[in-house]
């Protein structure tokens, strides 16, 4: 991967963490016709993709570290009770780089400080938007996660909870749970040339190996954001999210093809090395090239935008959405998602192992885990870009979107008791275009344990639908962003969280949540996983229980008023996983043994339990992280805007019951 290049020269002042702040000039070179591969920059004539980088080592800018500039560990034992791996400060040289189109605004790819933001033109460029204030920095000593500002202590030091049936001996071991989560979580920090940017997927200290566990994740620092954004600490999420725009602007080869533009990292990490006797850093971004199966990562951007909307509902802070890179960023995103096709579906069609699931698990096609999604970050972009005048068309196309995707799940992907029973009951090879089973479904498909294990009262929507395909198993993220999306309807979210109370023993067991269920076993697990030593049945991600789905769970919990059962369910982790290490992910049916090759100190686990805890007290502002019901948004139709009379609008005759 190599990054498009510019040279940008900027100056310091007194900033964030005691270090400076960057304040930018710009000024390039058109003809510079060699690379010194001790300089990590470089220029060649622009081409038809602009001023590329030549040479395997010269695509990363870099920092230098200056002993003169004092140390940020101070900000780390204070705030967080640990030190974070790249806690030292650093001065900076940075070289961002900028990629050669006028279609977009430009930022560094390698850039320190991700305010440097510039309109491609030449020299003397001046940022969109001036620079924060120094004083905006949420990172104080005075902070402390000993015991939160907004707590009530009891006299005899306990804080109190929403859950005030607890025993005031269970609400002191419920505040020490939270203080060495704080602790475990700051200790996860990972800092870039000073400055935190996002948390590492887990910070074992025993672990030799950690693989690419140490790299900053995007799905994974999802709970560690929010977690951040309700204790007001807002820094370390806005670099995140500036980085990861960053490097949405690399060039991504894989076997000599690039994928789309507009396609997010899957994580990336600070990489030290030695040049000309000094430490310097650089970002390195994984984009499913180095993945397992090289499947490039859908829900990165998603989730990119996800937490971009989340962000400025908790804050106030605004300002990050209507930057023009940060729109930019949006746009592509949602062009790559949005992008013509051959599919007849409104759903995202995507590879196996393009989301949390990222290993071989049958979920290829339509998983409703990228539907949920996808359906979420439309909504977050039709409400970001609303106001943006250049994208009114853009906007039109995402609203027909989504009220074709709601209406399809809605419809084509919730299953009850009752629509079982009609399942069962199918006429099969209809050709019409009134035909009722429109996806060729044989009811034989209808597996033995779901005729079995679904209760007379709920239902779920199911993990796939393809012609002559569905995937009858209940995969929890899918289920759970559905109802805090409102992809479904509300008697649908009702019918959910019922399904998952009645069989709480199957779902939850001794370990919240189940990633899906059932697991895959004998022929169906060799044939469908190929074999996967690693997703063995009631393990992983076939049938593993994964603690970071607590949060969504919690958040859909607190939407549909069952606050009883996400604080059941969090109440129950919270006697296993400090005692057990914060494992990643639980095995066996009912979720009693630490995973076989689960990771300790996994970051989101933590994440997941502290996100969940705020939300449950603080639900004024787990408000903000939810949708309701669009109503206006379902009326939309484009067969409306059909001219000629073959377009027949198949709504009307297709809606169930399940609509009401």
């Amino acid at each position: 991967m190599k990054p498009f290049c510019r040279l940008l020269i900027y100056h310091r002042k007194p900033g964030f963490f005691g270090l400076s702040s960057s304040k930018w000039g710009c000024s390039f070179s058109k003809n510079v016709t060699s690379c010194d591969r001790t300089r990590t920059f470089c220029g060649h004539q622009s081409g038809i993709l602009g001023a590329q980088c030549v040479g395997e080592h010269l695509h990363k800018p870099f920092c230098r570290q200056y002993t003169s500039w004092g140390n940020s560990r101070t900000f780390l034992e204070k705030c967080y009770g640990g030190i974070s791996r790249n806690a030292n400060s650093f001065g900076v040289k940075a070289l961002p780089h900028i990629r050669n189109k006028s279609s977009r605004t430009e930022t560094g790819v390698n850039d320190k400080n991700p305010e440097g933001v510039y309109v491609r033109g030449g020299i003397d460029v001046k940022p969109l938007i001036d620079k924060i204030d120094d004083e905006e920095n949420v990172y104080t000593e005075s902070k402390d996660y000993k015991v939160r500002e907004n707590d009530d202590v009891d006299n005899d030091g306990s804080v109190s909870s929403p859950n005030e049936d607890k025993p005031a001996s269970d609400r002191v071991v419920a505040k020490e749970t939270e203080k060495e989560a704080w602790k475990v979580l700051g200790n996860a920090i990972v800092t870039y040339c000073g400055s935190p940017v996002g948390t590492m997927a887990a910070n074992d200290p025993t672990d030799t190996l950690p693989l690419n566990y140490d790299q900053v994740f995007i799905r994974d620092f999802i709970p560690s954001a929010l977690a951040f954004l309700l204790k007001g600490e807002k820094e370390i999420v806005k670099n995140f999210l500036l980085h990861n725009l960053q490097l949405q602007s690399w060039e991504k080869t894989v076997d000599c093809f690039c994928p789309g533009e507009g396609l997010m990292p899957a994580s990336f990490k600070v990489v030290t090395t030695p040049q000309d006797g000094k430490e310097e850093e650089r970002l390195d971004a994984d984009f499913g090239e180095s993945a397992i199966g090289r499947v490039a990562p859908v829900d990165s951007g998603l989730w990119w935008i996800i937490l971009l909307r989340a962000y400025g509902k908790i804050t106030g802070d605004v300002s990050l959405q209507e930057r023009v890179d940060v729109k930019t960023g949006i746009k592509l995103i949602m062009n790559l998602c949005l992008a013509d096709g051959f599919d007849m579906f409104p759903t995202l069609l995507v590879t196996d192992g393009s989301c949390m699931i990222d290993r071989r698990m049958g979920i290829h096609g339509h998983p409703l885990e990228i539907q949920s999604l996808f359906h979420s970050a439309l909504r977050c972009s039709r409400e970001m870009l609303s106001t943006d005048e250049g994208s009114k068309n853009l906007v039109s196309v995402i609203s027909n979107r989504l009220s074709a995707l709601s209406f399809h799940i809605r419809e084509y992907y919730y299953v009850d008791l009752k629509k079982i029973n009609e399942i069962y009951r199918y006429k099969t090879e209809e050709y019409s275009t009134d035909a009722k089973n429109k996806f060729n479904i044989y009811p034989e498909q209808i597996p033995q344990w779901l005729v079995d294990w679904i209760p007379e009262e709920g239902g779920y929507l199911i993990g796939n639908l393809q012609p002559a395909h569905m995937d009858f198993r209940f995969f929890a993220l899918g289920n759970l962003w559905s109802i805090i999306s409102s992809l479904s309807t509300p008697r649908q979210n009702q019918s959910i969280l019922k399904l998952i109370e009645a069989k709480w023993d199957d779902l939850v067991g001794s370990m919240p949540l189940k990633i899906c269920f059932p697991a895959l076993e004998y022929d169906d697990w060799r044939i469908i996983t190929g074999s996967d030593p690693k997703n063995t049945p009631w393990s992983y991600h076939n049938g593993g229980s994964w603690p970071t789905l607590l949060w969504q769970f919690t958040l859909a919990c607190i939407k549909m008023g069952r606050t009883d059962l996400a604080w059941k369910a969090v109440n129950l982790a919270e006697k296993r996983l400090p005692a057990e290490n914060w494992p990643e992910y639980y095995d066996t049916r009912n979720g009693k043994f630490i995973g076989k090759q689960s990771r300790l100190y996994q970051t989101w686990t933590v994440s997941g339990y502290l996100t969940s805890k705020l939300l449950l007290e603080n639900p004024d502002k787990a408000s903000l992280l939810f949708w309701e019901e669009d109503y206006d948004l379902l009326n939309i139709c484009v067969c409306a805007l059909s001219k000629s009379g073959r377009k027949k609008c198949s709504r009307d005759a297709a809606k169930s019951h399940i609509l009401v």
